[in-house]
């Protein structure tokens, strides 16, 4: 295999593995957009499959904006629910994080001296 046989498999390589990830995330928006009924995705979706290229970028051209609200959407969403998990999580009473290491300590997933480190720390 010579440099351009190299250079032109790489070149197709490239651009197969950036029409799969743009084929994925049509695929995902389809099924996270609850505005469009099942007939309207199913008919997406036949035409996905039978016409993927063309399709893939009509859909991009066609529901771009909305596919970008629905990914912002989900994305502060996430972290809406990340920082708030983090909140409840951080605000623990030391009370409440002994009580949850007694518990491990009773059904025997941590042992004893794992069970007053945590205390320890719990109370510092």
């Amino acid at each position: 295999m010579d440099f351009w046989d190299f250079f032109w498999l790489m070149v197709f390589s490239f651009f197969f593995l950036a029409y799969l990830m743009v084929l994925f995330q049509v695929i995902a928006d389809l099924f996270r957009d609850k505005e469009l009924s099942g007939w309207w995705k199913a008919l997406w979706m036949v035409f996905l499959i039978f016409l993927p290229v063309i399709t893939a970028f009509v859909y991009l051209i066609a529901r771009g904006r909305g596919m970008a609200r629905r990914q912002v959407e989900m994305v502060s969403q996430a972290r809406h629910e990340t920082e708030s998990y983090i909140r409840e999580v951080a605000t623990a009473s030391p009370a409440d994080q002994i009580t949850s290491a007694k518990a491990l300590l009773d059904t025997g997933t941590i042992t004893p001296a794992e069970y007053e480190r945590l205390k320890t720390k719990a109370l510092a």
